[in-house]
């Protein structure tokens, strides 16, 4: 087979599989949707990191979240 793990860093540095036997990376805005060869899906956001074909790796890390984004609020429109 020659489908990928997408492993994701976390805050400690440390890679943990986040999907197996991926099939599909696609970006979705901030995001990145993932499909494995099951159908099993995720979506997470993060930013490619490094994708090894010949390692069948795909290393993602975390995208920084803003204050706003992290409270699920708009930011505050201009006045003008």
């Amino acid at each position: 087979m020659c489908e990928a793990t997408a492993f994701l860093i976390g805050e400690d540095g440390r890679e943990e599989v986040l999907l197996k036997d991926v099939d599909i990376l696609r970006p979705r805005g901030r995001k990145l949707y993932l499909c494995d060869i099951f159908g099993e899906q995720k979506e997470v956001e993060a930013e490619i990191q490094e994708i090894s074909l010949l390692n069948h790796r795909i290393l993602l890390k975390k995208r920084a979240s803003f204050p706003a984004e992290k409270e699920n609020l708009k930011p505050a429109a201009k006045a003008g």
